[in-house]
C-alpha cells in the first residue's frame, strides 16, 4: 500500500515542530531559571517597544507560516517556505553561540534541522 502525503501537509507539520521547539525552549528557559535571570539584571528592561514588536514579528513567523503552508498555491507556496525557512536557518546559526545552556543549544539544531526539512520537501515539490 502506497500512501502519499500531500507536500502542504508536510510543511504544515514542519512549522507546527519549529513552533512548538521554539515555545518548548522559551518553557524550558523560565522553569531553569534563566529567563528570571535575565530579567533580574536588567537584561529585558532596555528593550523598547520596538525591539518587543520585532521579536514578535520574528515569533509570529511559524505561525503565519502554518497557515500560509495549507493557503497558498503551489508556486508561491514552494517558494514562501524555501525563503522564511532559510531566513530561521541563518538566523538559529548566527544566534546558537549565545546560548549559554545545553538545552538551547540542543532545541536550537532541532529547529535547524526542521527548517532544513522544509527547505528539502519545498525545494522538491513540483
Amino acid at each position: 500500500m502506497n500512501i502519499t502525503v500531500d507536500t502542504r501537509i508536510i510543511l504544515f507539520g514542519l512549522w507546527i515542530a519549529v513552533m512548538l521547539t521554539y515555545l518548548l525552549g522559551d518553557v524550558l528557559r523560565i522553569y531553569s531559571g534563566d529567563y528570571q535571570a535575565g530579567v533580574l539584571a536588567g537584561q529585558f528592561a532596555k528593550f523598547g517597544q520596538s525591539v518587543w514588536l520585532g521579536i514578535a514579528v520574528l515569533m509570529v513567523m511559524p505561525i503565519i507560516m502554518v497557515v500560509l503552508s495549507l493557503i497558498l498555491p503551489q508556486p508561491i507556496n514552494r517558494w514562501a517556505n524555501i525563503v522564511v525557512a532559510i531566513f530561521f536557518i541563518l538566523f538559529n546559526l548566527v544566534g546558537l553561540p549565545t546560548y549559554p545552556s545545553a538545552y538551547d543549544k540542543f532545541l536550537i539544531i532541532v529547529s535547524i534541522v526542521f527548517n532544513g526539512l522544509t527547505v528539502w520537501y519545498a525545494w522538491r515539490w513540483v
